[in-house]
């Protein structure tokens, strides 16, 4: 145990120059352009699964939590919410590059998730004309700036996302804080996930033996997606991780991962719970992220691996 201890240790360690340099480079995509893509959401309007889905698909921690803050104070439909849901991979895409060799991932997975967003965001929004009417009259009047003047709409670049971190870009101030230490607190933080999971699944296979641990999923495979969509479905990124590292070890199908990284959401779950008002609505968008993901992630696993 004590070396499958190790491997597992060695085996994140070797990862974590990769994040943190990928991390800071995330920190400097935010800063030059973490505003434009904002204000790209917020005045979207018809044009928001698209906006969405684009926006969702870029790695960076806070776009779902400002969507949602968006949703809630109806400067986005609840198809451009979905498309930047279903388009979030959370903390996949850092960890997928940190492993060089199993980078030729990145794409078909964009793809996938961008595919999906656009689609369900604007079937969504098709099937929602109603609901999204007063909506599309809001954002057409906060773009031409007759917005009502007791709205304060500043609560969207407030909301903290991960680790304490501002979704407001430091457009106007280069702040060392935010773009260095925030990617190094994050790496930290990611690497007890990565090592925890990495340590479980290691020891799992030494316990169990490689084969029994291939069957223990393989004979569940069609209820991965659904298990899957569930764990997405907790607002943290360590679900992102282990759905992740569960991949990369061939523990789960790619449908799985699918299912699961839709679903991922991340903290933006936990702001829809808080700011929503109407309760309803948490359920209805809830309800249709995880069916969503469910369906597009059996769909593939019964089409195959790609």
């Amino acid at each position: 145990m004590y070396e499958v201890f190790m491997d597992a240790l060695s085996d994140t360690v070797r990862m974590m120059p990769f994040l943190l340099v990928i991390y800071i480079g995330i920190e400097l995509v935010e800063y030059k352009f973490g505003n434009k893509i904002i204000t790209m959401v917020q005045k979207a309007g018809v044009a928001g699964p698209a906006v969405g889905a684009l926006a969702g698909s870029l790695p960076q921690c806070g776009i779902s939590v400002v969507a949602t803050a968006l949703y809630s104070q109806r400067l986005a439909t609840i198809g451009t919410l979905l498309a930047v849901y279903l388009a979030t991979s959370d903390e996949a895409i850092p960890i997928i590059l940190s492993q060089p060799d199993r980078a030729g991932l990145i794409l078909p997975l964009l793809f996938t998730k961008i595919f999906v967003a656009l689609i369900a965001g604007y079937t969504i929004d098709l099937f929602s004309k109603k609901a999204n009417k007063s909506t599309l009259a809001h954002i057409e009047a906060y773009a031409r700036g007759e917005d009502d003047a007791h709205h304060n709409h500043s609560i969207v670049t407030d909301k903290e996302a991960c680790c304490g971190h501002s979704t407001s870009a430091s457009a106007k101030k280069f702040n060392p804080k935010e773009i260095f230490l925030h990617p190094v607190i994050h790496t930290a933080k990611i690497f007890v996930f990565i090592f925890t999971i990495s340590f479980l699944i290691s020891a799992a296979v030494f316990l169990m033996g490689e084969e029994a641990f291939g069957k223990l999923f393989s004979g569940h495979t069609f209820l991965q997606p659904f298990m899957a969509a569930l764990v997405g479905l907790i607002p943290n990124c360590a679900a992102s991780v282990a759905i992740t590292e569960l991949y990369l070890k061939g523990a789960i199908t790619y449908g799985s991962l699918i299912a699961g990284l839709c679903a991922s959401a991340g903290l933006g779950i936990l702001v829809l719970f808080r700011e929503e008002k109407e309760k309803k609505e948490i359920f209805k968008v809830l309800g249709l992220l995880l069916g969503i993901s469910i369906l597009v992630g059996s769909v593939i696993q019964y089409i195959g691996k790609p």
